[in-house]
């Protein structure tokens, strides 16, 4: 019995092990001309220090996301990033709810997105 349960954490740690370096690979690059649009939802103060060139500044906890995602093409599809990748998770479930119906995607931080985007970060 002590060498099955040995040879079982052995195997679940492996297992950790390798789910923790996929975890950790680059994104794959992202084809932006599938993507109306890139919306960055960090909040004013988060932007100053630099965002994606041409994205969409919309704080998505400034109390005016739900006004101005109704501007949008429900049909489009957008690439959305923040500080972790919270916040455009947060902000994806009120477009969904709001009846966006193409695809939302969640580039995660600002570093995370630039480098899947290719774009650069301005000020």
């Amino acid at each position: 019995m002590s060498k099955f349960f040995k040879f079982l954490t052995a195997s679940l740690i492996a297992i950790f092990a390798v789910g923790s370096l996929t975890a950790c690979a680059p994104a794959a690059p992202v084809d932006m001309a599938a993507y109306s649009a890139v919306i960055d939802v960090r909040t004013p103060e988060e932007t100053a220090s630099g965002y994606l060139e041409g994205s969409l500044l919309y704080d998505f906890n400034g109390g005016q996301f739900a006004e101005q995602i109704s501007t949008l093409d429900k049909s489009a599809n957008y690439f959305i990033y923040c500080r972790s990748g919270n916040r455009a998770n947060g902000a994806i479930d009120q477009m969904k709810a709001a009846g966006f119906t193409g695809e939302l995607k969640n580039g995660g931080s600002l570093a995370a997105a630039a480098e899947a985007t290719g774009l650069s970060v301005v000020k």
